[in-house]
């Protein structure tokens, strides 16, 4: 009868530690369909080097890294779904995960939700496929920095160095073109006290900046049929300047 106990004891354990995951991390370790997907969800702020204020919404980079190398690592994953709803955050935080994301080999695709905005756009852009819903939107800008700068040369070079990491990467990684994506980061007569394009889920698919307009649905039955072909997906760095 003991042992009965345990092993009835047993799924409620598993739920509660699923619940646990996901309440404290937003994470799932696989998805239960039929076949093995990991779930990683980027939402608020991207944290970098420097802590967020407690009352944002954050996703840390630190705790991303080693999960993406598990997900290549580990045999039982077969593909990596990313849902994302960023308002950007951290330049070298969200292009490593971008970088990390673009390197898994098994079958990946990203969802935008809600907001996709500024270093969140690299992230979008980094898996094999991408997706947005129609009701999601999309900031392109240049790079910002909210502390204090010196006013030197130097310095004007160096965000300009940032930025041309960030239009290569975006470029490399999607169909939209290095010169049609710095044009919408210049643009100055949509934003207030800014510069730069927002765009809704249909226009971002017509800009080649995201694959496919589509949802969970589609994310799911792109990643199934990339697994049950058995391709290898190869990398897909491509001529930014075209």
């Amino acid at each position: 009868m003991k042992k009965q106990s345990a092993q009835s004891s047993e799924p409620a354990e598993q739920a509660r530690l699923k619940n646990d995951l996901i309440a404290e991390s937003g994470l799932i370790e696989t998805t239960r369909g039929r076949h093995a997907i990991h779930c990683l969800t980027v939402i608020g702020t991207i944290e970098g080097h420097t802590l967020a204020p407690d009352n944002q919404k954050t996703t840390k980079y630190e705790h991303v890294i080693p999960l993406l190398v598990d997900i290549q690592e580990d045999p039982s994953i077969e593909g990596l779904l990313v849902i994302l709803n960023t308002v950007g955050g951290d330049v070298e935080a969200g292009l490593a995960l971008a970088e990390l994301i673009a390197g898994v080999s098994k079958p990946s695709a990203t969802l935008v939700l809600g907001g996709g905005h500024s270093i969140g756009i690299p992230l979008a852009v980094s898996a094999r496929h991408s997706f947005i819903v129609p009701t999601a939107t999309m900031t392109v800008h240049p790079v910002r920095h909210s502390g204090m700068v010196l006013g030197v040369p130097q310095t004007l070079r160096y965000f300009e160095q940032m930025q041309e990491r960030i239009v290569g990467f975006v470029a490399g990684h999607s169909a939209i073109s290095a010169k049609r994506f710095t044009q919408l980061m210049h643009n100055t007569g949509e934003l207030v006290m800014d510069m730069g394009t927002v765009l809704n889920g249909q226009q971002a698919v017509e800009e080649g900046l995201i694959d496919s307009l589509g949802g969970l649905d589609d994310a799911l039955r792109y990643l199934y049929k990339e697994i049950e072909s058995g391709r290898t997906p190869k990398g897909r760095y491509r001529n930014p300047e075209t």
